[in-house]
């Protein structure tokens, strides 16, 4: 098949790994043409350009600035964005006719991208599901209702229109989709979060191989970046906004203290870590080191060498939503602890497969107690293993390629 993907996710090589790359890659490997278009931001250096693999070409597109900017501007380039990539599909693969479009939430105004190839080639197209805008803006209050419903909501149902097929990240995300929109039920499916993983599956299910092999790393990292090695480690790496409600984070770490054994490291960058950095200047907290983002390969062992990986979601959300860093986490072997809204499903699913705690943002003291709970090594241990037996059953991109292709097989 010839697929083009389109994302806002900064892909600068086909070699690199994540969520789309790894899939991307997936369908390569299987013998599919993938034509991927990525953004290259006007602040960023270096030309547009084509960078080719096998079975694989990624356009680098020009567009304005989409990300770490004000939000006039970011609005701007978002408007322009459609026209963008449209303009490089047309001059980078003037003769292709594709038999399916893939393309990711968000943002959803590559609808108009979509529907215009759609029409012109006859391809198939798949919705991958990965925020639900605008309403995940309105929980939070960066957007107002009637600006929501005015500016976004038509395009919104549009891009649900011309989808063929729509694939959610979990359960709650088909149920909160079919509950609010007017969709086909048989188009909506569950296509979660995947990555590749290569490793020895006999080695990677010893707990005793896991906690050896992190133990080599654990020393020489931990002295890089003033951590204690005798303390659990609690490890937070992302996006540091108001989705994760860091004034929460920052209540929890403080009340936390009173867990002798637990080290918390929150690792990322975004438009809140100012509060975390104001926070550690005044308080000065025992308890936590703060890293403005790493290098990939050594956020990669961090995660590796830590004890519990963590997720935050604020409470307000009304709309479910699943993190992708759970599975750098489940990939290392490690426990999840999970603190988000009540309909979010990620907290149910690491508890009912016994591979996390769970409670909700708005309660400090479920927090404080499933941090004691995960103080104890053999409960780290027994979770890491299940959570590691559970990505490979439902999160590698094999399974997420079977559900997509599937429709065309």
């Amino acid at each position: 098949m010839q697929i083009l993907f389109l994302t806002l996710m900064k892909i600068y090589s086909p070699s690199d790994e994540g969520i789309y790359m790894d899939l991307m890659k997936c369908f390569a490997e299987k013998g599919h043409k993938v034509s991927i278009i990525s953004p290259l931001e006007k602040k960023e250096a270096g030309e547009e350009e084509v960078i080719s693999a096998p079975n694989i070409s990624l356009v680098r597109c020009r567009t304005g600035n989409l990300f770490g900017v004000g939000m006039l501007e970011k609005g701007i380039s978002q408007m322009r964005l459609a026209s963008q990539y449209l303009k490089a599909v047309y001059k980078y693969f003037p003769e292709t006719k594709f038999d399916l479009i893939l393309y990711s939430t968000p943002p959803i105004s590559l609808a108009t991208v979509v529907e215009k190839i759609k029409r012109s080639t006859g391809a198939a197209t798949y919705l991958l599901l990965k925020d639900i805008f605008p309403q995940n803006a309105v929980d939070i209050g960066i957007l107002k209702p009637f600006m929501a419903k005015a500016l976004f909501r038509s395009k919104e149902k549009k891009l649900y229109e011309i989808s063929d097929y729509i694939g959610c990240m979990s359960p709650a995300n088909v149920d909160y989709l079919l509950k609010h929109n007017e969709i086909d039920s048989n188009k909506v499916e569950v296509c979660p979060n995947s990555i590749k993983v290569e490793v020895d599956i006999s080695v990677a299910l010893s707990a005793d191989s896991i906690a050896k092999s992190r133990e080599n790393d654990r020393e020489e990292l931990f002295a890089k970046y003033d951590i204690p090695v005798d303390k659990t480690i609690f490890l937070y790496g992302g996006n540091l906004g108001k989705p994760q409600d860091i004034p929460f984070i920052i209540e929890c770490i403080k009340k936390a203290s009173t867990v002798e054994e637990a080290y918390f490291v929150v690792c990322g960058d975004g438009t809140e870590y100012g509060k975390l950095l104001a926070f550690v200047s005044e308080y000065k907290p025992s308890n936590l080191t703060l890293i403005k983002s790493l290098p990939k390969a050594d956020y990669d062992r961090l995660v590796r060498v830590s004890d519990v990986g963590m997720i935050f979601l604020d409470h307000r959300f009304s709309i479910p939503n699943f993190p992708s860093r759970l599975l750098s986490y489940l990939k290392e072997g490690i426990p999840v602890l999970v603190c988000t809204d009540k309909n979010t499903d990620i907290g149910r699913i690491a508890e009912d497969n016994d591979f996390g705690l769970s409670s909700t943002s708005d309660n400090v003291e479920d927090f404080i107690s499933n941090v004691s709970k995960l103080t104890d090594k053999g409960l780290r241990l027994r979770l890491g293993e299940n959570g590691y037996r559970y990505l490979l059953e439902n999160y590698t991109v094999e399974r997420s390629y079977e559900i997509i292709m599937r429709h065309f097989n």
